[in-house]
């Protein structure tokens, strides 16, 4: 990675990092340039935790790997586009479609609960993602509110498969850890059983509630 006179950062010798478009529990999403194609594009970086041991590193950049192989391999205009993964400083940045709007949860935030028929038909494209993913053989594993971007031109965009898993391939979590966010957790994955596809169509069940009720059904003060 380099950096410019100005500060701005450069990832593998081509994507500009330009501001930060949002932070969660796994890094930075940052709008960048592709000094290549000259576009701008969404750049997702991960930082392990200070003290996280080694294997379990190992195993985060592995997960964020697999998310956009996942994804890759869904071809929707549901589900967000990625273009590369690049390596840099030993980690893997996600490079993708750059999606200008907002996420399902900033919009329940800013305007409180939707109405019916609007959620209804952005329940509908999320199913349409979901559809396509599971065809291509992906569980999602975190459909929620904030993994939902409802863009400037009304597009709606399935996004963030970072715990998604691949039919016939191996396991990223160990044995009994939960991945997710419990509000939106189908049982059988609470229970520590394998999960199919309708363990994600439990949580758009659950964010359809919370699109009409400004909150999940199963918002507790405590993950447990």
């Amino acid at each position: 990675m380099s950096e410019e006179p100005g500060g701005e950062r450069v990832i593998a010798g081509r994507y500009r990092l330009l501001s930060p478009l949002g932070e969660g529990g796994m890094g930075t999403v940052w709008r960048a340039r592709d000094e290549v194609l000259h576009r701008e594009v969404a750049v997702k970086e991960v930082r392990a935790p200070a003290g996280l041991p080694a294997s379990d590193v190992e195993r985060m950049y592995a997960r964020l790997e697999r998310e956009a192989w996942a994804a890759a391999r869904v071809a929707d205009r549901t589900v967000v586009t990625v273009y590369d993964v690049a390596t840099e400083d030993g980690r893997p940045w996600i490079v993708m479609e750059l999606v200008r709007g907002l996420s399902l949860a900033e919009v329940l935030d800013a305007e409180g609960p939707l109405s019916p028929p609007r959620a209804a038909r952005i329940g509908a494209e999320v199913l349409a993602a979901l559809r396509a993913a599971h065809a291509a053989g992906v569980l999602h594993r975190d459909v929620k509110p904030a993994n939902v971007l409802i863009a400037n031109d009304g597009r709606v965009v399935l996004t963030d498969f970072g715990i998604a898993t691949v039919e016939g391939s191996s396991a990223l979590t160990m044995t009994g850890e939960v991945v997710g966010s419990p509000e939106f957790l189908a049982p059988e994955r609470a229970l520590g059983r394998t999960p199919g596809p309708e363990s994600d169509l439990w949580s758009l069940g659950v964010l359809l509630y919370a699109a009409v009720e400004g909150h999940s059904p199963f918002r507790q003060d405590t993950p447990l």
